[in-house]
């Protein structure tokens, strides 16, 4: 019944994304890219924002949280590296790919954990904010190795919006400052429309038939970020009896579908932009059936 409940409330989400599949030719590739633009630099940020300042934010959370993270991100990709075997013969190809079992879709993040009795949405903010400056260093470190533009392009990542956003908003949580309502109120209004808008685009670019396509090295990348991960992060939890509160935010962050645009960073370093974009969307589309089970299981087991 929790598993049918929860299912339920993902699945008018997972509608969003059935809907831009179905409407993808009433716009142009262009408008589609104006839209995931538009997220990308101003809804989401302010969505990352309001969620991490809205409530107080203790820094015993800050310190706890962010190691927490860091080591998901590094046991993602230390067990993605074991694909390499069945991966393209150019690192710079596996790169790409290889990013996907690290990196996490921060709209379905904010969209999840809205469906746990209880949402840990400050704690969330705070997983996202210490996790995305780490997975994009991991990423462009991975895909710049030989080609010398690693201080440029590490300077794009320090200009990153989402980071930007993280970093504000936690230091407001941490600080306690109270923003006017005046201008709360507009940034609201904007972070409600980063999810909405962030599925329909999702499902308007994405490639549907990308299941079929799935081989031992795309199924290792898929396993390791949608099964082994929160397997691995909730076993951990248990065994260190971790708070509820914060072991649900730790599963369900290791349990996140990979990051929509991870075929977009692999395409600015010469990588196969095909490949990136086939794993995100095999990646998004199993964790349809992943991610109620694991939400099922956060919510029996804290």
């Amino acid at each position: 019944m929790v598993f049918v409940t929860i299912l339920l409330g993902l699945m008018p989400s997972f509608l969003m994304v059935g809907l831009g599949g179905v409407v993808r030719t009433r716009l142009s590739v262009d408008a589609w890219q104006g839209l995931d633009k538009l997220n990308f630099e101003i809804l989401f940020p302010t969505l990352i924002f309001v969620a991490a300042s809205g409530r107080p934010i203790a820094l015993a959370d800050v310190v706890t949280i962010g190691p927490a993270v860091w080591a998901i991100l590094c046991a993602g990709a230390a067990l993605g590296y074991l694909s390499r075997r069945f991966g393209p013969e150019r690192f710079v190809d596996f790169a790409g790919a290889w990013q996907t079992a690290w990196r996490f879709n921060t709209a379905m993040a904010f969209v999840a954990v809205m469906t746990l009795p209880t949402p840990p949405l400050g704690l969330l903010a705070v997983a996202v904010g210490m996790a995305i400056p780490m997975a994009n260093v991991f990423a462009v470190t991975a895909l710049s190795r030989g080609s010398g533009n690693f201080l440029t392009t590490l300077t794009r990542v320090i200009r990153n919006p989402f980071l930007i956003a993280s970093v504000a908003g936690v230091t407001v949580g941490l600080t306690g400052l109270h923003i006017p309502t005046v201008i709360m109120a507009p940034l609201e209004m904007l972070a409600q429309a980063a999810i909405p808008v962030a599925l329909i685009s999702v499902g308007a670019t994405m490639n549907w038939g990308a299941l079929t396509r799935l081989n031992r090295f795309s199924g290792i990348i898929c396993a390791t970020k949608l099964v082994i991960l929160p397997m691995l992060t909730f076993a951990l939890c248990w065994l260190f009896k971790a708070d509820g509160p914060l072991a649900a935010t730790l599963v369900l962050f290791a349990a996140l579908p990979t990051a929509s645009a991870a075929h977009v960073l692999a395409s600015g370093f010469g990588a196969d932009r095909e490949l990136a974009a086939t794993l995100v969307a095999q990646s998004t589309l199993l964790s349809a059936l992943s991610l109620p089970v694991w939400i099922t299981v956060i919510t029996l087991a804290f």
